[in-house]
C-alpha cells in the first residue's frame, strides 16, 4: 500500500492507443512510491467506435463557430462502450505489462464521481439558432473522495474516465476529461497534475514544434492557443487557482520527455524572486523530490554550469574545475502537509519557503553571481530526504563527493551564522505482551510498561549528556490474536559535547518481550570560529555593516551527517528565514531578507575563494572571527 504523493495524469485517447510508451513512464512514477490517478479522455476511442459501427458521429455547432460532440440519451450507450473497449481495456493490459495493479472504471460507475447536467445549450442548425435540451453534458460536483484515497493506497494506478453520474437525473452525463482531471486533483489535494498532449506543451506558433511556451502566469492572454487546447488551459488554471498541485501541459505524448508549459498561480513578479516563487510552488515532500529536481535541471541552463541528478536523487550543479571546492548544500524536500503557496508585495507563504527552499534558491543564484576563480570550484547540491530519518541525500554526498568547506542551507536569519547542531538519537521501543484482564493482580499494561522503559532510557541518556532533550512520539497500540503490542518512537537531541561514543554507553536491554531498535544515531557537531570559512562570513557581515551572531541549534541538519566522516572539514549553516516557523503552517519568507542574505552569502563565498588563493586582491587580516556569544536555539 502506498502513502506517497498523488499524481493526477490526464491522457488523451490518441496517446493511449498510439503511444504505449507512456505506460513505461507511469510505471516509473509509481515505482518511485507515488500514488497515480490516471484520467483518460476518449475522443479517438469514440471515433473508432462509431467507425466500427458505421454510425455517423453527431456534432453541434455553437454560436462561436466551435464544434462539439453531441451526446443525446440515444448516443450515451455507444460512448460508454467506447470507453470500455478502446480505453479501459488497453489501459488494464498496458499497466499489467508494467507489473502494476490497477482499479479502472467509468467515473460514473457506482456513482463514484458525480455531476449535474448543464443547462440547455444554443446551437446553429442551418442558419437558425436552436435550443438543445437533451444534451447529456454537465459539470463535476463531487466524488467519493475517501474511497478514491483508499483505492490509490491499495492499487498502483487508479484509472477513471468520463462519463460521470448525475444522481438527480439518475443517468450518466458526459464531462470534459481535462476538467475532470483538474477537479479530482483539487478534491484529492494532489501534488502534481499533468496534461499529456500531442505537442511539446503549448506552442507560440502552432506550425513550429519547438516554440514551446515555458511559463503561463495568472490569466495572461494566450493568443496562439486554439481549439481543444483552450480546454486544457482552462482546466490547468482551475487547478492552480484552487488546488495545491503544480501543473503543466507536456508532450508530445510524454510526461518525462519533450516540452512542458508550466502554469503559475501568481502574476509575473519581480525577476529577483521569480525562481523562488516557482520552486516554492512545486511540492517536494520527502521522497517526492523528483519533479523539483528535474525542474531545476531544466531551468538552470548556462554553458559554464554543469548539472545532473545523481543516483540518490540529489540535484547537483558545479561551476569551475579548480582544486579548491566550496560546497553549498541545501535540501529540496519538505515535511507534509502541503498548502497553496501565496505571495504578496512583501514575501510569500507556503510549505518549505523557510525550511529550506529560500536558502537553496539563494545557493542556486550563487552559480551566476559568485566569482569562481580558475583554481576554485563551486558545488551546489539540493539534497533529498533531509526531513526524514533516512537522510538519503546527505549520506550519498558524504560518500561520493568531496569539498574543502561546506555551507549548509538552513534558516539562520540574515544576521546570524549557525556553527553547529545537536545530534539525533532515534529509538523505536516495542513491547509485546499476552492479553490479560486489566483487573488482574499486578497487571501492567503494555503502554504503561512502554512509558517505564522510555523513562529508564531517558535517565540513562541524561547521565551521559545532561544537555540532551527528548520527546516520545508516534505511539501505536494494537491487539492481534491475543497479543498486545505497544510501539513508540523516542527521539533524543544530543549536544555536540556528548561526542561520538554516547550510543555505546546507553543500555538498551530490557528483557523478554521488549525490543529497542536504534533507528538513527548521529552525533552533534560544532564548528570552531577560527577557520577561513567563518572568517569569510565575518568579513562579509562587516562589509554590510553587521555584527555576526553565532548560533548552535538543537535541531539536526545534513551538517551532522557529513560530519560523521568529514569531521575536519569546516561547516557552517546560513540562510534567510525565521527557523521558529520551520515545520509550521505559518512559514513566511520576506523578500527583503532573502535579498539581503543573498548579498551576504555572495560576499562570503567570494571571500572564501580569496582566502584560498583565488580572486586576486589585497586581504584585510585585521578582522578576526569575533562575534556575539553562542546562543543555543531551537530549530
Amino acid at each position: 500500500m502506498s502513502s506517497g504523493s498523488i499524481y493526477v495524469i490526464k491522457l488523451g485517447s490518441s496517446t493511449i492507443v498510439n503511444h504505449p510508451q507512456i505506460f513505461e513512464e507511469i510505471g516509473r512514477i509509481s515505482r518511485r512510491g507515488n500514488r497515480v490517478l490516471l484520467v483518460a479522455g476518449g475522443a479517438e476511442a469514440i471515433r473508432q467506435k462509431y467507425e466500427a459501427l458505421s454510425r455517423p458521429m453527431p456534432f453541434l455547432t455553437l454560436p462561436s463557430g466551435d464544434e462539439v460532440r453531441y451526446c443525446s440519451p440515444e448516443e450515451m450507450p455507444y460512448i460508454r462502450d467506447a470507453y470500455h473497449e478502446f480505453i479501459l481495456a488497453p489501459i488494464r493490459e498496458q499497466l499489467k505489462a508494467q507489473g502494476l495493479s490497477t482499479f479502472a472504471q467509468l467515473g460514473g460507475d457506482h456513482g463514484l464521481v458525480r455531476g449535474s447536467k448543464a443547462k440547455p445549450i444554443k446551437a446553429i442548425q442551418g442558419r437558425k439558432t436552436v435550443i438543445v435540451r437533451d444534451s447529456l453534458f454537465g459539470q463535476y460536483t463531487s466524488s467519493h473522495a475517501n474511497f478514491l484515497q483508499s483505492a490509490l493506497a491499495a492499487f498502483d494506478v487508479v484509472t477513471l474516465t468520463p462519463p460521470i453520474w448525475d444522481p438527480e437525473l439518475e443517468s450518466y452525463i458526459n464531462i470534459d476529461a481535462d476538467v475532470l482531471a483538474a477537479e479530482l486533483a483539487v478534491e484529492l489535494e494532489a501534488h502534481h497534475l499533468r496534461f499529456v498532449t500531442g505537442t511539446a506543451g503549448l506552442l507560440q506558433d502552432v506550425g513550429d514544434a519547438d516554440s514551446t511556451i515555458t511559463d503561463v502566469y495568472g490569466d495572461e492572454e494566450l493568443a496562439s492557443v486554439q481549439g481543444r487546447m483552450k480546454q486544457k488551459v482552462r482546466a490547468a488554471r482551475l487547478a492552480v487557482s484552487r488546488g495545491v498541485c503544480d501543473v503543466n501541459i507536456s508532450g508530445p505524448h510524454s510526461v518525462e520527455n519533450g516540452g512542458r508549459t508550466w502554469f503559475w498561480h501568481e502574476e509575473r513578479g519581480p525577476a529577483d524572486f521569480e525562481l523562488l516563487n516557482k520552486v516554492a510552488r512545486i511540492p517536494s515532500v520527502s521522497e517526492d523530490e523528483h519533479e523539483l529536481a528535474r525542474f531545476l535541471l531544466e531551468e538552470i541552463q548556462d554553458p559554464s554550469i554543469t548539472g545532473h541528478i545523481d543516483e540518490a536523487g540529489n540535484i547537483v550543479f558545479r561551476k569551475g574545475h579548480g582544486p579548491h571546492t566550496l560546497l553549498l548544500l541545501g535540501h529540496i524536500d519538505t515535511v507534509p502537509h502541503v498548502w497553496p503557496v501565496r505571495s504578496d508585495a512583501g514575501g510569500l507563504t507556503g510549505r518549505g519557503v523557510v525550511d529550506a527552499k529560500g536558502c537553496f534558491v539563494n545557493f542556486v543564484h550563487m552559480l551566476d553571481e559568485a566569482d569562481v576563480p580558475e583554481n576554485g570550484s563551486l558545488l551546489v547540491i539540493g539534497a533529498v530526504e533531509e526531513e526524514i530519518s533516512s537522510s538519503k541525500g546527505a549520506f550519498y554526498i558524504r560518500d561520493h563527493y568531496r569539498a574543502d568547506a561546506v555551507i549548509i542551507g538552513e534558516p539562520s536569519g540574515e544576521d546570524s551564522l549557525t556553527l553547529g547542531y545537536y545530534g539525533l538519537f532515534k529509538l523505536q521501543i516495542s513491547i509485546q505482551r499476552a492479553q490479560e484482564h486489566t483487573a488482574a493482580k499486578d497487571s501492567v499494561s503494555a503502554i504503561d510498561e512502554l512509558y517505564q522503559v522510555a523513562a529508564a532510557i531517558r535517565s540513562n541518556v541524561s547521565e551521559i549528556d545532561p544537555n540532551s532533550l527528548s520527546a516520545l512520539i508516534d505511539i501505536e497500540h494494537r491487539n492481534e490474536r491475543g497479543l498486545i503490542t505497544a510501539t513508540a518512537i523516542l527521539n533524543f537531541r544530543i549536544s555536540p559535547e556528548a561526542g561520538n561514543s554516547y550510543r555505546d554507553k546507553v543500555d538498551l536491554t530490557f528483557g523478554e518481550g521488549v525490543t529497542v531498535e536504534v533507528l538513527r544515531a548521529t552525533p552533534g557537531f560544532a564548528n570552531p570560529r577560527s577557520d577561513t570559512l567563518v572568517k569569510s562570513f565575518v568579513r562579509s557581515f562587516a562589509k554590510h555593516g553587521k555584527t555576526i551572531r553565532y548560533l548552535k541549534k538543537r535541531g539536526t541538519s545534513d551538517m551532522n551527517t557529513l560530519a560523521t566522516k568529514w569531521a575536519s572539514v569546516p561547516m557552517v549553516a546560513y540562510g534567510p528565514g525565521d527557523s521558529s516557523l520551520d515545520h509550521t503552517n505559518d512559514e513566511y519568507l520576506h523578500y527583503e531578507e532573502a535579498k539581503s542574505s543573498r548579498a551576504i552569502l555572495r560576499e562570503a563565498v567570494n571571500e572564501w575563494f580569496r582566502l584560498n588563493g583565488g580572486l586576486n586582491g589585497a586581504i584585510d587580516n585585521s578582522i578576526q572571527g569575533a562575534g556575539t556569544p553562542d546562543p543555543v536555539v531551537s530549530r
